[in-house]
């Protein structure tokens, strides 16, 4: 039965009629078979959150995983699983099976735009939740020390207290925006971004500048994400979105290709991702075009606290491509070893 065309399911469906198998590769954003993130994390969900693995020994249970990822997506279950990297090379992703949140990445490093399936099994080893995130996310998470960030820049305020570093969306991205989008009613921050809905660059400066000012409460047991979700509220307000969202995934506010950072500091925490890479970006395809990493537009808000409440002081935007012509960039060191991040207490709550 032919499902609607905005269902999560109609990626399923491709992938049956096409035949392919999980180590067939697909481009990033192909409209009918890429399953872009949200809605791959969606599918898991429903296919395996309830799943059992009671009583199975440790190398079983990690083959029936895979076995029930593949019917989910619409693959045909392998006759044996290749050990290959990442481990279902069609849609770039790594499955992690997790009863603790200590998350342990082997022999490699984190892929920045590498999907990576963490699969939550309860205490009675029955399958609870599954998170997907991209390896550029799970960098962000580690508090520990143990994964060095990739690329760091400087940003260093002048005396004007706004900035428009790129005049103009990168090309390949100008002929889908359009100006003066009534955001209330098309579409919700997380949204995928679409031909005549992304607001060109200089207008999303003109609704972002007037955040210079702004205060909210300096509170919470973890104050980074805290600060973190007020200042994305106050973007997606700010924009002229009917409500704010907010799904962990980047780029922040995905219908608008806007990543939002708060800066306390002037050491710019990048993760794995360099704003100037030309790799696709994990969003379907705008009218058979590509999005990268490049043509993302960075917001970065410099702030003060006084304990009690942050104040932005500053405001800069840039396309990717444009980033380090104003924020200098240096680079940390390459871990080559098992990684261990533990992830936070929340990070499976919706």
């Amino acid at each position: 039965m032919a499902t609607d065309g905005n269902s999560p399911e109609r990626y399923v469906e491709a992938i049956q009629r096409s035949g392919l198998s999980i180590y067939d590769p697909i481009d990033i954003g192909d409209p009918e078979m890429w399953i872009p993130t949200p809605e791959l994390e969606q599918l898991l969900n429903v296919a395996i959150a309830g799943v059992s693995l009671a009583g199975l020994p440790l190398r079983t249970r990690s083959k029936v995983v895979k076995e029930h990822v593949c019917r989910a997506l619409g693959y045909p279950v392998p006759s044996s699983f290749k050990k290959t990297q990442p481990r279902f090379p069609g849609q770039f992703f790594d499955a992690y099976t997790q009863k603790s949140n200590n998350l342990q990445v082997w022999n490699e490093e984190l892929a920045p735009t590498r999907r990576y399936v963490i699969i939550r099994v309860g205490e009675d080893d029955v399958i609870t939740k599954v998170k997907v995130v991209t390896g550029d996310t799970l960098a962000l998470l580690d508090t520990t020390g143990t994964l060095t960030q990739k690329y760091q820049a400087r940003l260093i305020p002048g005396e004007t207290k706004t900035e428009l570093i790129a005049d103009e969306d990168t090309e390949l991205l100008r002929p889908f925006v359009q100006p003066s989008v009534d955001l209330v009613t098309v579409a919700s921050p997380v949204n995928h971004p679409r031909a005549g809905q992304l607001l060109p660059i200089r207008e999303v400066y003109e609704r972002l500048q007037s955040l210079v000012g702004e205060s909210f409460p300096d509170i919470g047991y973890d104050q980074e994400r805290n600060r973190g979700a007020a200042l994305h509220r106050l973007v997606c307000q700010n924009l002229g979105y009917a409500d704010y969202r907010d799904d962990g995934q980047f780029p922040d506010v995905r219908h608008q290709l806007l990543e939002a950072k708060l800066q306390t500091s002037p050491t710019i925490d990048l993760g794995l991702a360099c704003p100037d890479s030309e790799e696709a970006l994990d969003v379907p395809k705008i009218e058979g075009q590509q999005v990268r990493h490049c043509d993302v537009r960075y917001a970065l808000f410099y702030a003060e606290t006084d304990g009690q409440n942050v104040t932005l002081t500053h405001v800069f935007l840039s396309t990717g491509e444009k980033f380090f012509t104003r924020f200098p960039q240096f680079q940390g060191k390459v871990l080559n070893k098992k990684l261990q991040i533990p992830l936070p207490a929340d990070f499976f709550d919706e």
